[in-house]
């Protein structure tokens, strides 16, 4: 699950993470009630929806007095804004953040997420803040730091102490120096050493804020780019983004009612409702398939015989006759869908209790698009045999290959 910008800063500022201050409004009118709650001009209009690339898309402006932030927040708000990652639909702008101008000195990048090959959290940091770090890793990877942090022994102060020296914020240190016990010092070259020491400290502070946020709230992904260091010698956090593990979202009430379903795609919304994961693509044939790694075996190999797929979905191990029958509404509400290819192997998931679902789908929503049918695994006789005596045009597969095949031709077909 994703959430605003302006939420995230405030799930950081709750685990002592300095961010710029600001509030969140849904018109001009909030704009110019609560103005003189942030320090300014100038001050920052930025568009919140969730996707990164807003300034590019003339999401984010910068007021120089009352009038230009009013006249701003008319014209962010309501705009369709159209990025990379919204693809060319866009998304609707209901509600901007106001926030204080951070007199900016340097950007850098700083987030943490879990490292599955390594089966560790991993710190990721870099001195190119302000722009997307997959740009910074592809164009300058010398710029990318890691800081790997061990699942059973947690954050530690050298860990923020490692980031530190990778970031640049501690070179000067003198040997023997730690965040934990910094030596005095003294005479001309006081204040480089001494300003380092206090970057380093904020570092460790964020540092240790984000991994709180991270574990406490089962995220999956939390972002600060760009953390700034001001003009006064701050660190701060004047962009973030947080994603939430899915999973995890029933331990987390307060979280979960941070979600924005105006923000994701209505099929995708609904297919949540049922415990179907649903993903819409550019294709025309729609995929229906039990476990993630199958679903993508299957979208690759449509894309193998020339076809395209319509969607991702998953409906899971434990698949009813009524969780069957919405996963084919949502493939269906797609007027781009030519074809249906169902893929199941049956371990957990039974295919007769899948092959029920089909036929009654197809009764229920007379479904005129042709379906293939692969099934394999757990009462798969049975399963063929509903398929067989149901009287519908469902044309069975014996493999993954001839069902992808067959599928792309009959929707070629349709």
């Amino acid at each position: 699950m994703n959430i605003h910008e302006y939420q995230a800063k405030e799930l950081l500022k709750t685990c002592d993470v300095a961010t710029d201050a600001g509030f969140m409004a849904q018109s001009a009118g909030d704009v110019e009630k609560r103005l003189g709650e942030v320090h300014g001009p100038p001050w920052v209009i930025k568009a919140q929806v969730h996707s990164g690339g807003r300034g590019k898309a003339g999401g984010i402006k910068l007021a120089r007095d009352q009038a230009e932030a009013f006249g701003f927040a008319n014209q962010i708000l309501g705009m369709t804004l159209v990025t990379a990652q919204t693809g060319a639909k866009g998304r609707i702008v209901r509600k901007i953040l106001v926030a204080e101008a951070a007199k900016v000195d340097k950007e850098y990048y700083l987030s943490l997420l879990i490292d599955r090959a390594a089966a560790s959290y991993v710190f990721v940091g870099s001195t190119e803040g302000g722009v997307e770090i997959e740009k910074v890793a592809a164009e300058t990877p010398d710029a990318i730091a890691r800081v790997y942090v061990d699942p059973l022994s947690g954050f530690r102060t050298y860990h923020a102490a490692e980031m530190a020296r990778k970031l640049g914020f501690s070179g000067d240190l003198p040997a023997g120096c730690s965040l934990s016990s910094p030596k005095r010092m003294f005479g001309s070259a006081q204040a480089g050493p001494l300003a380092s020491i206090g970057l380093a400290k904020q570092l460790s502070a964020i540092m240790a804020g984000m991994f709180k946020l991270f574990v406490e709230k089962d995220a999956s992904l939390v972002e600060i780019n760009p953390l700034v260091k001001t003009k006064e010698g701050k660190l701060l956090a004047i962009d973030a983004k947080v994603n939430f593990d899915d999973n995890g979202l029933a331990r987390h009430p307060d979280i979960a009612a941070l979600r924005d379903v105006g923000e994701e795609d209505p099929n995708e919304a609904q297919a949540s409702k049922h415990d179907l994961s649903y993903i819409k693509l550019d294709g025309t044939i729609g995929c229906l398939v039990n476990g993630a790694g199958l679903a993508m075996a299957t979208m690759d190999i449509v894309k193998h015989y020339g076809g395209s797929p319509a969607n991702f979905l998953d409906v899971g191990g434990s698949a009813s006759i009524e969780k069957v029958t919405e996963a084919f509404k949502i493939i269906l509400s797609d007027s781009a869908v030519k074809g249906i290819l169902v893929n199941i192997f049956g371990g957990i998931m039974k295919c007769d209790v899948i092959a029920e679902g089909i036929v009654a789908a197809s009764k229920t929503l007379g479904v005129k698009v042709p379906i293939v049918a692969r099934l394999d695994g757990t009462n798969v006789e049975q399963g063929k045999r509903i398929l067989a005596d149901s009287g519908l045009n469902i044309i069975p597969a014996g493999s993954l290959a001839e069902a992808a095949e067959l599928i792309v031709k009959e929707a070629g077909r349709f």
